[in-house]
């Protein structure tokens, strides 16, 4: 990574190639994230990683231990199913507000975005057990843009971040949402027709549907079977 001069613009860089790191993988939950390795890898100061890091735990992707330092949080199948009843409410009412609110554009944005994700490889011969980053990317895209015409700036924000932690458990669930009898293309094709008819109420339970039956696989593994991928 190139040394750069505008000290915002490095931060913000730095920021979003660590949540991607993160999210990908590139530390296994609970590991520490050392500042000078860090600083080393991405060829920029302790500072500007300190600050990165920083914004990365206010959005959950990093944990601050008191006199300890920086961490990549931990995983915990409580946690998770408590994240993804959370989930789950937030979105049911964020698309009901985006439904009642979203005009032609956000059907037009919205179609684009579920052509993005099902032309998208998934998985890859390399990792089949992982989802691809292409992927993990487009699937984050369609379910933001469920929720985008909303129009409630916290309540989006909650959204990506509880989608940002939700990706972070499937990194290391892999195995087991592969395994899941599931077509999780139609499901997106379901919710998707489901919001162009304008049935708030069935885009809700389609999605509740379609983040438990993710939960339900990582449940039947158990916390051992992440503990085992991690």
């Amino acid at each position: 990574m190139a040394k750069r001069t505008d000290s915002e613009t490095l931060s913000k860089h730095l920021r979003d190639a660590l949540r991607t790191d993160i999210l990908a993988g590139r530390w296994a939950p609970g590991a520490k994230l050392q500042l000078t390795a860090l600083s080393d890898h991405y060829q920029t100061s302790s500072t500007v990683v300190r600050e990165a890091l920083t914004r990365l735990v206010g959005e959950r992707l990093v944990q601050l231990r008191p006199n300890r330092g920086f961490f990549v949080p931990p995983i915990s199948l409580a946690e998770l199913e408590d994240i993804t009843e959370l989930r789950c409410v937030n979105e049911e009412f964020a698309v009901k507000l985006a439904i009642d609110r979203g005009g032609l554009q956000w059907e037009s944005e919205l179609m684009a975005a579920h052509h993005t994700l099902e032309r998208t490889p998934r998985r890859s011969e390399e990792n089949p057990d992982e989802h691809t980053q292409e992927w993990n990317i487009a699937h984050q895209a369609f379910h933001a843009k469920l929720v985008e015409a909303c129009g409630i700036p916290v309540l989006i924000e909650l959204t990506c971040t509880l989608s940002d932690i939700s990706q972070l458990y499937g990194r290391w669930a892999g195995v087991a949402t592969r395994d899941a009898k599931r077509d999780i293309d139609q499901e997106h094709r379901d919710i998707l027709a489901a919001a162009l008819r304008r049935d708030a109420a069935e885009t809700g339970a389609l999605l509740r549907r379609h983040y438990q039956t993710t939960m339900d696989a990582v449940r039947e593994a158990g916390e051992v079977g992440l503990e085992a991928n991690a």
